[in-house]
């Protein structure tokens, strides 16, 4: 049975499951909504959207060195408790997400996190793109914001499809963690470092070498 986008965010919005648990419980319930919120709560993923507000000041810190030793990741990946931060699903998620770093280059941890200017000087960006594709006027606003849901799987670690199964996101990977580990999960912050991406410094007076 074919099951509709609309129908698997109508169940994701009931549930705050992801996107691929909710699909896979409409097909296992032939697209009947209410059995299909019922095998997600005896899976026990509906949780996790309640303990989403939950804090977590326990976790670890993930490294991933990309073969070579050209790049490399730091995440901190934070959860509740000690217990379960030492768990071997915990620990595959955090070596997960910083390889999701390493290979998806995210600016940002979530849409929230975007700068306003980032966020204004990409609206222009598609408008005037839009414009130079001769889009009406009338669907210019539509089409930027359209436009900018793409701009945050690009740029944003939890809106990014997840690299081993992308028709999934980071944040559905993560949802699916808290669901089964029954603690609240986060990522809390990230560095990426690659070979040359350093600043270069500049010669000051003092140090350049003098004119002839």
């Amino acid at each position: 049975m074919e099951i509709s986008a609309k129908l698997v965010k109508e169940l994701r919005d009931r549930t705050g499951a992801g996107m691929m648990e909710c699909k896979n419980a409409l097909k296992e319930s032939a697209g009947n909504l209410p059995e299909a919120e019922i095998i997600l709560r005896k899976r026990g993923i509906t949780s996790a959207s309640k303990k989403a507000t939950r804090s977590t000041r326990q976790g670890t810190i993930g490294t991933y060195i990309h073969p070579g030793a050209q790049l490399g990741v730091l995440v901190e990946v934070n959860c509740e408790s000690d217990f379960v931060a030492r768990t071997d699903q915990f620990q595959n998620l955090v070596k997960e997400l910083a390889m999701q770093i390493a290979a998806a280059d995210p600016q940002f941890i979530r849409k929230e996190d975007v700068t306003q200017d980032a966020i204004a000087k990409e609206k222009d960006i598609q408008r005037a793109r839009a414009l130079q594709e001769g889009k009406p006027e009338k669907m210019l606003d539509k089409i930027t914001e359209g436009r900018m849901q793409k701009f945050y799987e690009e740029i944003c670690l939890y809106e990014q499809p997840f690299i081993k199964e992308n028709t999934q996101t980071v944040a559905d990977l993560i949802k699916t963690s808290i669901a089964k580990l029954g603690e609240n999960i986060s990522v809390s912050r990230f560095v990426r470092f690659k070979v040359g991406d350093a600043a270069v410094i500049e010669e000051t007076p003092e140090t350049s070498a003098p004119s002839e």
